[in-house]
């Protein structure tokens, strides 16, 4: 969430600490910037403060091309900079504007002369299929059919291309629909209908993505859908730069990307450790007792039990759990163990550091335990004072920030990166 004055805060702060040499302040405070106010200006403050800071920064470098049919400079800086907040420097290579069929076949092409690490192909519907797009009411079964192959060949011709000459990782961008059907709601009665080809192409290319190694479908529709379909295109934009992504979207695909670019970078946590009064239930157990804190499938208690839904679904990922609390143990194991409510239970967590002793040193602890690396743990806890410090005393720990309100515990954890995998 965008806050100015803690923005120009931090702003001050980030240059006073590189004034002084303190690099590591300089890194925080260059990281929270960006946690709380990401977007072209801060991009614009932070990347040629990262590039200053490379020799020191130690960052992994890593080689991605953008393979495209639509302009995506105006991302190259937010991606740049989402990367090098989590220790990638990120190297971009920008297709020429709707070359990406040439790029790929040709064995000559800029694109392998770069060696990219990853590459995302980022083709819109309309480019890719026009007829269907444009004139979907004006098409024949046999005509759908056509043009159904032709797409799904020229992906499989691409891919297997590409594969040939190169092993780097590829984001395959799937189809969008459009806000409005051609043929209105008929469209949703007929068969082979727009809406219905495009989510049947989708299948296919989810299905062809999976038979190549290391080939990852990013289902582009969804993304648009979830922030708006009406409002993600921006025609005015298109039809003058051949950028079809409102300005206040640009963001979102940045961040749509790096839940790819997490796992091929490995930039991801092995554990998830947790807090647990007014975290993994609400109220304080050795205040409120067992029959006193709230957990339930009512709110407020629903709020903490669809957080302990999304750590189980973590934990279905491969993904540790374990418990970092300042409290009672014999309470706490009470609440954990007997508790009705209770979703995630003694035998799901890997680790657990019960006491009164600092959190931090609790952290490194449980990480020597798992005998994983504290740079592979993410926590999270109610309170932003024990978040501050597990910051500055464990720098190496990914840290989530929670809402004040317990009913974005849930999203907070399902939005965060470090949870990806692109394979189990």
């Amino acid at each position: 969430m965008t806050n100015p004055t803690r923005g120009s805060e931090l702003r001050r702060e980030i240059d006073e600490a590189l004034g002084a040499g303190a690099v590591p302040v300089a890194g925080q405070r260059m990281a929270e910037l960006w946690r709380i106010d990401a977007g072209p200006a801060a991009a614009g403050f932070l990347l040629p403060r990262y590039e200053r800071l490379r020799p020191s920064l130690k960052a992994q470098p890593y080689r991605l091309a953008l393979l495209r049919s639509f302009t995506v400079e105006p991302l190259i800086p937010l991606l740049r900079t989402a990367a090098f907040t989590i220790g990638v420097d990120l190297d971009v290579h920008a297709g020429e504007f709707n070359a990406h069929a040439q790029e790929l076949l040709d064995g000559e092409s800029a694109v392998y002369r770069f060696a990219p690490d990853a590459v995302i192909l980022a083709v819109r519907t309309p480019d890719l299929a026009p007829e269907l797009w444009r004139d979907a009411g004006a098409l024949a079964a046999g005509d759908v059919e056509a043009v159904r192959r032709r797409v799904i060949g020229q992906f499989r011709q691409w891919l297997t291309a590409f594969r040939s000459r190169s092993q780097a990782g590829v984001v395959l961008h799937g189809l969008e629909q459009p806000a409005q059907p051609s043929a209105g709601v008929l469209d949703g009665l007929a068969p082979q209908g727009q809406a219905e080809t495009i989510t049947h192409l989708n299948g296919e290319l989810a299905s062809l993505a999976r038979e190549f190694r290391g080939v990852y479908f990013l289902d582009y529709d969804a993304l648009v859908a979830r922030h708006g379909r009406l409002n993600w295109h921006d025609e005015r934009r298109w039809l003058a730069v051949r950028l079809p992504i409102a300005g206040a979207h640009l963001l979102d695909l940045v961040r749509e990307w790096m839940r790819f670019l997490h796992p091929l970078t490995g930039r991801v946590a092995k554990a998830l450790v947790v807090d647990l009064d007014n975290t993994l239930w609400g109220g304080v157990i050795g205040e409120d007792g067992l029959n006193g804190i709230r957990l339930g499938a009512e709110y407020p208690g629903a709020a903490f039990q669809e957080l302990q839904r999304v750590m189980l679904d973590l934990r279905r990922r491969g993904i540790l759990l374990a418990i970092c609390s300042k409290n009672n143990p014999d309470d706490a194991m009470e609440a954990i163990d007997r508790h009705p409510g209770m979703l995630v239970r003694r035998e799901h967590f890997a680790a657990m550091r019960i006491n009164w002793k600092d959190k931090a040193g609790n952290l490194r602890e449980i990480a020597a335990e798992l005998n994983i690396g504290v740079d592979a743990l993410a926590f999270i806890d109610d309170n932003p004072v024990e978040r501050t410090w597990v910051r500055e005393q464990v720098p190496e720990v990914t840290v989530i920030d929670l809402p004040k309100d317990p009913t974005g515990y849930a999203k907070a954890l399902r939005d965060s990166m470090v949870f990806e995998r692109l394979s189990l």
